[in-house]
């Protein structure tokens, strides 16, 4: 199945800048009550996702940062620990299932590498649920039959 019905439009999606400052990340992920969050560049292409760990890492390596000098501090300047991967839009659902058991959603991009939304991974879980529960009636029609 392809990924377009599951899709959640970028309009709809909670983003932020590379140009966004660290106290505007965290109060937006804060507000949002959001543990990670897409990066778009000015381009409006999928730079990454901070994650509430990549921000809590940097201020615990950076012991001399107050939480009122955040402000100072651009999100680009933010080390992300993992790579979390974005797909294209022509991807299968079945493509997704290995990303979304690290990631709360998959970045989806266009063949340009503009972001233009994501799937979350409750609607990727809700799609094998559905497999799985219209195997397991066939299998029992099988079984009857």
């Amino acid at each position: 199945m392809n990924i377009a019905f599951f899709l959640l439009p970028k309009q709809e999606v909670v983003c932020l800048s590379t140009e966004a400052t660290l106290r505007q990340t965290l109060e937006r992920m804060e507000h949002h009550r959001y543990t990670s969050v897409p990066i778009l560049d000015r381009d409006g292409c999928y730079a990454g996702t901070v994650t509430e760990g990549d921000l809590l890492w940097y201020m615990k390596n950076n012991p001399e940062l107050t939480f009122e000098q955040t402000h100072r501090v651009k999100l680009s300047d933010v080390q992300l620990r993992l790579a979390h991967r974005a797909v294209r839009i022509d991807a299968n659902m079945e493509d997704l299932v290995s990303l979304a058991k690290l990631q709360n959603f998959v970045p989806v991009i266009d063949d340009m590498n503009r972001f233009i939304g994501i799937v979350r991974r409750s609607d990727i879980i809700d799609y094998c649920e559905k497999l799985i529960v219209s195997g397991g009636a066939e299998m029992k029609e099988i079984a009857a039959g």
